[in-house]
């Protein structure tokens, strides 16, 4: 999957349904993602597992069922975008506690507490991309962590050149002018690190 900065996209906006993903919803989720998990095996669980062996590890089938029982009790939150009912695409959210390999990154460690959430996945389409799927995601999970109590959501976008296009190895958290798009300042840090946004909500 590749991103491009906002500016660059020529298609019209998509007309989307964007809703929170329901315990029920795990065949769109599979349908979405395909035999190759969205990408390399992940199935959205990059974040939630900490170390490289633990990766290597579950890596493809051990991720698809880890997800999917997550997913299926209710605890894997995120949006789910639908046109005319087919999935077109996915953004990941919840407790910055719960994504593991996130609280241990020194780069993209915050002053964070309890009440802070985070933005960690989009995953769009080819099909789709450019047209406004990603920011209508976003304004989702915004709605979403509000709703369930969260006090501040943080996002840790890759920095991009206008213009320029990024495999989703590299962009899958999104760019900088999406989450700048939707409101959120981006933290004071030392200059040639990774670019953190936060929104207060």
């Amino acid at each position: 999957m590749a991103h491009r900065s906002r500016a660059s996209c020529t298609q019209p906006p998509a007309l989307v349904e964007v809703r929170d993903l329901s315990p029920r919803d795990w065949p769109l989720l599979e349908k979405l993602f395909g035999a190759n998990g969205a990408c390399g095996g992940c199935w959205c669980m990059h974040w939630r597992l900490r170390g490289a062996a633990a990766w290597a590890k579950a890596k493809g089938a051990g991720n698809r069922r880890a997800f999917r029982d997550l997913v299926e009790a209710g605890e894997g939150r995120g949006c789910i975008a639908l046109a005319d009912g087919e999935p077109v695409g996915w953004c990941s959210l919840g407790p910055k506690a719960g994504f593991p390999r996130l609280m241990a990154s020194r780069t993209l460690a915050t002053e964070s507490d309890g009440g802070t959430w985070s933005v960690v996945c989009f995953f769009i389409p080819s099909a789709w991309r450019g047209r406004g799927v990603a920011a209508r995601l976003l304004e989702g999970a915004v709605r979403q962590a509000r709703r369930l109590g969260a006090r501040r959501l943080e996002g840790y976008p890759v920095a991009v050149r206008s213009g320029s296009r990024y495999p989703s190895t590299f962009a899958f958290v999104g760019v900088p002018a999406l989450f700048a798009g939707a409101g959120f300042e981006r933290l004071r840090r030392k200059p040639g690190t990774r670019p953190i946004y936060a929104l207060d909500l």
